[in-house]
């Protein structure tokens, strides 16, 4: 008989995924579905991007790349760290890898070992709990719901560590909420943190250039803490590159150097075009971060204001990322037809197969009382698919 091991048999598959999967399969049989399951920007990557990975192939950047990445894209990490964040680090502490998932996990299964606790404040993305899950360590949650705008305070972080505290992640702007941690806020977290010296921050930065309310803030501005802070970030979101998988940690020597002989020894170094087209990125002309920004920014207005006409739906204005993240539990309980809503997986699955517009349901973020929309869809999308939720929400007694 198949056997998978232990360690996958524990892993629960990635339910954004899975969602946008079952929107395809259902398109593929000829339905009108509007995914708004998936986190990836509409947009096409930029085309001073794309030639610069065109050139690397005529230029027969063909071969193995470095572990670590090539250096001028670690250089331009650093710039970029440096310019934008005022946060200096050396070319020898960027690991770029296959995505910024890739990342963190990463870095997880470099410190990470068996009984080690790691806080995760939730709402959180997806893989942070199962990543920690396979470096056999242990998730401690801690809740934030919609009337704290799904963010920590520093006396619940205080409340859960404990001396097998190993680590934090923190996502800033959050996916799946939207929420962003002010700098007085990220600086209330530092200050518990610098008494825990054995505590590195994992720093999930992704979405940083997808921010409403001005500039972003990094928790490893701190001098009382910098020493133990891992930024994560990548091209994914702010210049429209999902696909290319290019993410990288800037990080305290010791965590790269870790991060670097983990990497070579499962999947080396990441893709050679891909890295020249970051480079690009990094060091290109910037304006169109800056409209995907607007154009994020007017869409959030608009199904914001959508989603609080939805009966059942409370709903916080998000400041970042591309995410809105109501919470619903008001609806469970009630039905229709065949569909019963106990939960918002039930929902979910309610809204994919009535109205046909894919969402993600909050369990798997565990917040299993929200549900997320992603609004990186056009206008047009956004204003047909709440209509279509709001007609079948109607239909739920």
């Amino acid at each position: 008989m198949d056997q998978v091991s232990a360690r996958l048999a524990s892993l629960s598959p990635s339910e954004t995924l899975a969602m946008s999967q079952k929107s395809n399969e259902l398109k593929a049989q000829g339905f009108d579905v509007i995914n708004l399951s998936v986190g990836e920007p509409d947009f096409f990557t930029p085309d001073h991007i794309k030639q610069a990975a065109k050139k690397a192939i005529d230029d027969n950047f063909s071969f193995y790349s470095p572990v670590p990445g090539y250096m001028d894209l670690r250089k331009a990490i650093c710039a970029k760290l440096k310019n934008e964040n005022g946060l200096e680090y050396a070319p020898e502490q960027i690991i770029v890898s296959n995505g910024a998932k890739q990342s963190v996990c990463n870095t997880l299964l470099s410190i990470i070992g068996a009984g080690d606790e790691v806080i995760v404040p939730t709402p959180a993305w997806v893989s942070y709990f199962e990543m920690v899950k396979l470096a056999d360590g242990k998730n401690i949650i801690i809740k934030a719901g919609i009337e704290q705008d799904f963010k920590i305070t520093p006396e619940q972080l205080e409340s859960v560590i404990t001396p097998a505290t190993k680590a934090l992640i923190l996502c800033s702007p959050s996916n799946p909420t939207g929420s962003v941690y002010s700098k007085e806020e990220l600086k209330g977290l530092a200050d518990v943190l610098a008494k825990y010296p054995k505590i590195i921050i994992i720093a999930d930065e992704i979405y940083e250039h997808i921010n409403y309310i001005g500039k972003h803030e990094s928790i490893a501005q701190f001098d009382n803490i910098k020493d133990r802070v891992v930024i994560v970030n990548g091209v994914s979101k702010a210049y429209a590159m999902t696909g290319w998988r290019i993410g990288y940690i800037a990080a305290p020597l010791w965590i790269a150097k870790a991060c670097n002989k983990l990497q070579g020894q499962y999947t080396s170094g990441a893709s050679s075009i891909a890295q020249k087209a970051a480079v690009a990125a990094y060091t290109g002309p910037q304006q169109c971060v800056e409209e995907m920004r607007l154009a994020f920014d007017r869409r959030r207005k608009l199904v914001y204001n959508l989603a609080k006409e939805i009966p059942g739906f409370k709903v916080n204005m998000p400041d970042g990322a591309f995410y809105l993240f109501p919470e619903v539990s008001s609806l469970f309980g009630k039905s229709y037809d065949k569909w019963v809503i106990n939960n918002s997986n039930d929902l979910a699955m309610y809204l994919l197969e009535k109205a046909l517009v894919a969402t993600v349901g909050g369990n798997a973020f565990g917040a299993p009382e929200c549900l997320r929309f992603s609004y990186a869809t056009s206008d047009e999308n956004l204003v047909e698919a709440m209509k279509r939720i709001k007609e079948a929400i109607s239909l739920l007694k």
